[in-house]
């Protein structure tokens, strides 16, 4: 199982899952097997209903957009 960079996926990673190059959802991998890089596993969300925001540690969804375009990553791998 591998992530978008080609990154190994495990259960019990943090991350983000992409939709067109933007941010849709995040949270911890679980129930993934291995052998299979499409529709495999869940996400159990870990986002507080509210949480503050200090702007110096903070994005925007489209400059993160912006950055996974720039390197490539906005776009889903052909399939195998």
């Amino acid at each position: 199982m591998h992530y978008r960079n080609g990154r190994e996926a495990k259960n019990g990673d943090k991350i983000v899952k992409l939709d067109g190059g933007k941010v849709v959802s995040f949270g911890v991998l679980h129930s993934a097997t291995p052998g299979n890089d499409y529709c495999n596993g869940n996400i159990a969300t870990i986002q507080s209903p509210n949480d503050y925001a200090c702007m110096v540690d903070c994005i925007t969804v489209d400059d993160l957009a912006a950055i996974l375009a720039k390197h490539g990553l906005d776009k889903r791998p052909d399939g195998k």
